[in-house]
C-alpha cells in the first residue's frame, strides 16, 4: 500500500514541478500546438486508409517485440534491415494521404485576393444563372457537375477539359450538359464568375465509408472537395436530386432556389463578412466523423 501512495505522491510532485516551471505563454503555446497536431493526426488516420496501414504497422511492431523477447535472431535481423529504410517506406505508402494533407495545410485566403466589386457581381450573376439552369436540369433529370473554384487553383483539373472562358448564361450551361453535347460527361469549372472550362475530369474520392449506391458524379464531387476548397454542385441523372459538396462532405435534396442560396452563402456572404480565416478553419474541424446528409442512399450506382 505504501508503494502505491509513494507512486502517487511522486507523480503529483512531478506534475506540480512541471506546472510551476512552465514559461508562460511559450510552453502553453507549445502544448496547444502539439495537441492540435495530435488531434489532426487522429482525424487524418480516421478519415483515410492510413488508419488500416497504421494497424498493420502496430502488428509488425508487436511481432518485433515478441521476437526480441524470445531472441528470434532471423526476425530481428529482418526488422533491423527494414528499420533503416522505414522513413522511405512510410512516405511511399502514405503518399496520397500526405499530399492531400499538405495541400490542406497550404490552403489560405492570402494566396488569392478577392475584389468585392465587379468580381462579386459577376459571381452573383453566375450563381443566379446556375440556379435557373439546374432548375430545368432537375425537371428533365439531366446530369450535371459544376465546380466553383475558390482559393485553390484548379489548373491540373482544367487541363483535362476544354477551355471555353465564356460569360455565364442559362442557355450556355444547359447546352454544355445537354446529353448529346461532347462536353456533358465532364465537369464545368466556374472561375471568377465565368464558365472557364468544361468536360473536365475530377478525382474520385477514395473513402471506403461512402454508400455504394452513390454514383460517379457524387464521388467525383466529394473527391474534388477533399483535394481543394472548391464547392461542387451535382444534379443526379437518375433522380434529378441537387446536391452540394464542400470540405469532403455532401448535403443533398436542394431545390434550385435553396441551392443558389447555399452557393451564395458559402462563396459571397462568408467572404464579405470578413471572418478571420483561422476562425473559419476551426469551425470546419470535424475529423472524427463523415456522413452524407439528407438521404445519401437515394442514388443508384449507374448515376454517371
Amino acid at each position: 500500500m505504501d508503494t502505491v501512495f509513494n507512486a502517487i505522491y511522486t507523480s503529483w510532485n512531478q506534475i506540480v514541478y512541471a506546472i510551476s516551471s512552465m514559461r508562460f505563454p511559450y510552453d502553453f503555446i507549445d502544448i496547444l500546438v502539439i495537441s492540435y497536431i495530435i488531434y489532426k493526426a487522429i482525424g487524418f488516420l480516421r478519415e483515410t486508409r492510413a488508419g488500416q496501414l497504421v494497424k498493420g504497422i502496430i502488428i509488425l511492431l508487436l511481432i518485433y517485440m515478441v521476437a526480441d523477447w524470445f531472441n528470434l535472431v532471423s526476425i530481428q535481423w529482418l526488422f533491423s534491415k527494414l528499420a533503416n529504410s522505414v522513413l522511405i517506406v512510410v512516405c511511399v505508402i502514405f503518399q496520397p494521404e500526405l499530399r492531400r494533407s499538405l495541400e490542406r495545410v497550404g490552403r489560405t485566403k492570402f494566396g488569392k485576393s478577392q475584389n468585392f466589386g465587379e468580381d462579386t457581381d459577376s459571381l452573383s450573376r453566375c450563381i443566379d444563372d446556375v440556379s435557373k439552369a439546374v432548375a430545368q436540369m432537375q425537371k428533365e433529370k439531366t446530369g450535371a457537375l459544376i465546380v466553383f473554384e475558390r482559393t485553390t487553383q484548379l489548373g491540373e483539373i482544367i487541363n483535362t477539359g476544354t477551355i471555353i472562358d465564356a460569360a455565364s448564361s442559362v442557355s450556355m450551361i444547359n447546352n454544355i450538359f445537354f446529353p448529346k453535347s461532347p462536353l456533358h460527361d465532364g465537369a464545368l469549372i466556374v472561375r471568377d464568375g465565368k464558365l472557364y472550362a468544361a468536360g473536365c475530369i475530377l478525382p474520385l474520392t477514395q473513402r471506403e465509408d461512402i454508400s455504394s449506391k452513390l454514383g460517379t458524379r457524387h464521388r467525383a464531387a466529394i473527391g474534388m472537395t477533399e483535394n481543394s476548397d472548391a464547392i461542387v454542385l451535382v444534379v443526379s441523372e437518375e433522380t434529378g436530386t441537387i446536391s452540394i459538396a464542400s470540405n469532403g462532405q455532401m448535403v443533398r435534396d436542394f431545390n434550385a432556389v435553396s441551392a443558389g442560396a447555399e452557393l451564395r452563402n458559402q462563396m459571397i456572404d462568408n467572404n464579405v463578412s470578413g471572418e478571420n480565416s483561422f476562425v473559419a478553419a476551426l469551425k470546419t474541424l470535424n475529423p472524427f466523423k463523415f456522413k452524407l446528409k439528407k438521404g445519401a442512399e437515394d442514388d443508384d450506382k449507374t448515376d454517371e
